[in-house]
């Protein structure tokens, strides 16, 4: 029995509201109910809508539902980043759940063409609250498993026999608690309905998990602990239909799927489309048996393949997303009428059994689909000639592990090789490289990963356009008609060896820069106090094991001069090794074999300083780019890192900081801050690193353009000698989308021998893009350009062949001294949602070796 501590009771004394509803309000007319279950309102004191229930408070009284039921069985299956579970509760009836590892090795059985029993019970799935302001997706589980828990009935016991149903609660429980933390802050004695008060405004703030990421962009990305927990359960039982429920604008009428019709991923059978219409039928007769508003087939459309009702389409599932207008506070109005939380939660519980229903009475149509998915898929792959991608990470294990890991969380075949692969010019080792057979059951979802797409019938998109993953993790990949993979090869597991302890040094210690957490590694050292260099070029060292060529960007710990005992330092040597993975050689002598770089040059190896990083957040900042920021510092490299309100920047103590994070959004800050900014650079040495809108405000700001070579390349540049054409106004749609870069991936020539290129085995370097803006190229400086767009850059994704030839031999990065200081400015996100490990490393080098940014000292002339 769920018990509310007395002392929450007390403090919120919230007395019911007229838009509070018990739980007769949602049951079903023809179901009876057993009164012994407990009803929400007798566990908690008050009815759904009266105030937002917490999460902790939900999950006690799910578990209690589910303990005392032999229809519901619960599971915690991970945590969110605050350490709340999200629970997996699997419903059915009593002789199924006895049967339950049978039922589920036949759905699966199935899927391999071997066959089932017709009557073989439908796998079912509902995801419950991805976004946390959208408190109705979330606080539906509760009539729903009270529904299971209590009901009887012919209806009930049809579903109960017929699926195993499953539910997952709750997807972003992080992001539910900030959302009832500021529904509670604001809470008013008085019902206040108007859409202006401060108690309806929390979107992005709520919307988000701990580190401010959209968790339903993460079913395709999988770097946050939430998404990983439930696509593991997804793949485990590859379920038939998969429902998710969201809230939107408050005026916008309950809409679910099919979607946009033109705007299907087209690795999506036609047929899924056909089926979800079929179900939707299922969900317009109850909402039209009440008169209410719908939509089902605008601008909600099934493209990117890593939302919550796309996914599953490439799966061999159908994905029906649901969207309610939020009530938000509780109850709003809005053009259409009141909006109360009360009845989203019984529109969102009651679509939630239509999808249940319409799924059984088509279940042979959807058994078939499923089915006849993978057998078209492996009929398609035979035919594929490509037969095998094969990738490596040249001097980075780790980036590739990482990637195995992605891909067999997607269920994805992947095998490390066994011997030497050459494919389109360059050599695959063996050991060191990787291979993903395209004949496999996941053939669909290995063509949404690795293929490039730059031609779309539309140009019209909900999310990215472009987000082939071995450009994300900047992959050397190509195709290959054949691998040998030896007899019986296992799957790879993507875990790695560690780096071998290094031996206890006499003189130094040198650790590799191309690993992807040496940033961790060299934050370790320097948070110890100790000193450490970094090489300016490469060098051969003389170490315990012979010689080790090095390349720039490696650290060198000298023994000399530390405050730390020879022991202490040899200890964190160990730690980086072992638990950074990072490659750590014990130097003999500070003499090396290549001329001019011995480990005492100064012209070759430069004293770091521990970073002091501020990041700028809100105020129009995108909460987004921050957060990505936030944990790409915080959750990948340990690294201390001081979030500030972009308000409160006219009261930092500037001379305690060495860099300050601005992100895209709006970047624009009062002339005083600018000021302070100027000076901390100019005299104080800072480093200013600026992204998206918040690069172009800072080159603006720093480098005016009378100063510095012209101005930026506008959004919408005009052509004077063209005549403003006429348009229908029905065209307006496409053609304010034409020139948008939603996110597509760029190539660019990165400059390996700039501090920023740093630890880069090659000058080929992807990028995410998601802005029309160009940077402007600074006169007089040729080496302020470490980073290029190519002559020819779109790799995958979507942009209008203006846009590409306004980007293309621009500026991706400019760097500039500005007095002591420096400024690093960024056209794109490098942490774009966690997953783009690629430019990763130009964030952390601008971080650690922006004070080895040179200015020239020369004239030069253009050409």
């Amino acid at each position: 029995m769920i018990r509310l501590a007395s002392a929450l009771l007390s403090a919120i004394a919230l007395t019911a509201t007229a838009n509070a509803e018990p739980i007769d309000f949602f049951k079903v007319d023809g179901v009876d109910y057993d009164d012994a279950v407990q009803a929400p309102e007798d566990a908690f004191g008050y009815e759904i809508g009266d105030q937002p229930v917490r999460v902790g408070d939900m999950i006690a009284y799910l578990r209690d539902l589910a303990a005392g039921s032999d229809r519901i069985s619960v599971e915690t299956i991970g945590f969110s980043h605050q350490r709340r579970p999200i629970l997996f509760f699997t419903v059915t009836s009593p002789e199924n759940h006895a049967n339950i590892d049978a039922i589920r090795a036949t759905h699966l059985a199935r899927l391999n063409g071997e066959a089932a029993p017709e009557d073989a019970p439908m796998v079912l799935w509902i995801n419950f609250g991805v976004h946390g302001a959208e408190a109705s997706g979330m606080d539906a589980a509760m009539p729903l498993l009270y529904h299971f828990a209590a009901g009887d009935g012919e209806q009930v016991d049809a579903m109960l026999n017929d699926s195993v149903m499953l539910f997952t609660v709750v997807f972003n429980p992080d992001g539910h608690a900030r959302r009832v933390d500021h529904v509670e802050t604001f809470w008013s004695r008085a019902d206040n309905t108007d859409p202006a008060d401060i108690i309806h405004n929390m979107w992005i703030e709520a919307r988000t998990n701990h580190y401010w990421f959209d968790l339903n962009r993460q079913w395709l990305l999988l770097t946050q602990p939430e998404s990983r927990a439930w696509i593991a359960k997804w793949h485990e039982w590859k379920p038939m239909v998969s429902a998710d429920y969201h809230e939107m604008g408050s005026a916008t009428p309950f809409y679910f799927h099919p979607g946009e019709e033109n705007r299907r991923n087209p690795l999506i059978p036609e047929r899924a489309r056909e089926l979800t219409y079929q179900i939707g039928q299922r969900h317009a007769q109850f909402l039209d048996s009440e008169a209410r508003l719908y939509t089902t087939e605008e601008r909600f459309d099934n493209f990117y393949i890593g939302k919550g009702s796309t996914y599953p389409q490439i799966n061999g599932s159908l994905g029906i997303l649901f969207e309610a207008g939020a009530a938000r506070g509780g109850a709003i109005q809005t053009e259409r009428g009141l909006v109360t939380h009360a009845d989203n939660v019984r529109t969102q519980f009651r679509t939630a059994l239509t999808t249940i229903q319409g799924s059984l009475d088509l279940r042979s149509e959807i058994t078939d689909y499923q089915r006849q998915f993978f057998v078209d898929a492996a009929r398609d792959a035979a035919r594929d000639n490509r037969r095998n991608f094969v990738f490596t990470a040249d001097g980075d294990p780790e980036r590739a592990a990482r990637f195995v890991r992605l891909l067999r969380m997607h269920d994805i075949e992947v095998y490390r090789t066994t011997s030497d692969i050459s494919a389109d010019g360059r050599s695959y080792p063996a050991g060191e490289s990787y291979v993903v057979p395209l004949n496999q059951t996941q053939y669909r979802m290995v063509q949404g990963i690795f293929d490039r797409v730059t031609r779309f019938e539309e140009n019209i998109f909900y999310d990215v356009s472009g987000w082939t993953l071995p450009l994300a993790y900047d992959l050397d990949y190509a195709t290959v008609s054949s691998a040998r993979l030896g007899d019986n090869p296992s799957l790879a597991s993507g875990e790695i060896e560690p780096a071998s302890a290094p031996d206890r040094a006499p003189y130094g210690y040198v650790m590799e820069w191309s690993h992807t957490y040496a940033p961790r590694a060299l934050n370790r050292i320097l948070s110890a106090d100790l000193m450490a260099r970094a090489a300016r070029e490469e060098f051969t060292v003389v170490t315990t094991r012979g010689a080790v060529a090095l390349g720039r960007g490696s650290i060198f710990v000298p023994l000399a001069r530390q405050d730390a005992s020879e022991d202490d330092i040899h200890a964190l040597m160990n730690t980086i090794a072992l638990e950074d993975g990072v490659p750590v050689h014990a130097a003999t002598s500070g003499l090396t074999p290549t001329t001019g770089r011995d480990l005492g040059a100064t012209n070759v190896f430069s004293a770091l300083e521990q970073p002091r990083v501020i990041l700028a957040f809100d105020g129009g900042l995108s909460r987004y780019d921050s957060g990505e920021m936030w944990w790409t510092l915080d959750y990948r490299h340990d690294m201390a890192v001081t979030l500030i309100e972009k308000e409160d920047l006219d009261d930092v103590a500037w001379s305690a900081y060495t860099h300050l994070i601005l992100v895209g959004g709006n970047a624009s800050l009062p002339d005083d801050v600018k000021e302070e900014m100027d000076r901390w650079i100019r005299r104080e040495g800072g480093t200013l690193i600026a992204t998206r809108q918040g690069a172009r405000w800072a080159q603006d700001a720093f480098f005016p353009a009378e100063e510095n070579g012209g101005a930026n390349g506008e959004d919408d540049a005009e052509d004077d000698a063209e005549t403003p054409r006429r348009a229908d106004f029905v065209e307006m749609a496409l053609r304010d989308a034409e020139h948008v870069i939603g996110g597509a991936i760029f190539e660019s020539d990165l400059d390996i021998t700039h501090p920023l290129g740093f630890g880069y085995a090659d000058r080929q370097l992807p990028v995410h893009r998601n802005v029309p803006f160009t940077l402007r190229r600074p006169d007089g400086d040729p080496y302020a350009v470490p980073v290029q767009y190519t002559d020819d850059p779109l790799l995958t994704g979507y942009a209008s062949e203006r846009r590409q030839e306004e980007i293309a031999g621009t500026p991706s990065v400019v760097t500039q001294r500005l007095g002591r200081g420096a400024v690093v400015l960024m056209a794109d996100n490098p942490v774009f949602r966690g997953t783009y490990p690629g430019t990763e490393k130009l964030l952390m080098n601008a971080i650690f070796f922006s004070d080895l940014i040179d200015r020239p000292r020369g004239e030069y002339e253009d050409g």
